[in-house]
């Protein structure tokens, strides 16, 4: 299965936190599977650190490499077809972040793993 982590997920995954389901850990966790990090989860973050309502333990520079590295996780650009399908979309959901990791989904085939039920709002695949 292909997956994309949510930017909470990822954060919770790589911090070893008890929020992830049962469900999401597994599937995050299966060798089987592939995961990537949209890189509108990189923008979220920055923006979240410039505001001061995240703070992570490297520079995100260094930080999300390593922590990609880490885990066999890869980061995934963002195209123009992820950014025209983002228009397409219904207002279920106002996060731009957030719509454009479903955009991407939707585009790449991709499976989501999200804590928000927004998502499943959307024609794409919710693991939680």
């Amino acid at each position: 299965m292909r997956l994309l982590l949510d930017t909470h997920a990822f954060l919770w995954w790589i911090q070893g936190g008890t929020e992830l389901s049962g469900s999401a850990r597994k599937a995050i966790g299966d060798s089987a599977n592939t995961c990537w990090l949209s890189m509108a989860s990189a923008w979220e973050m920055a923006i979240k650190i410039g505001q001061g309502k995240l703070k992570l333990e490297a520079d995100l520079a260094r930080f999300l490499p390593e922590h990609l590295a880490a885990n066999g996780f890869t980061a995934l650009p963002i195209a123009i077809n992820h950014v025209s399908r983002v228009a397409q979309l219904p207002y279920h959901h106002r996060d731009p972040f957030d719509r454009l990791i479903i955009a991407q989904a939707l585009e790449d085939g991709l499976s989501v793993v999200s804590a928000d039920k927004v998502f499943s709002k959307y024609r794409v695949r919710r693991i939680w």
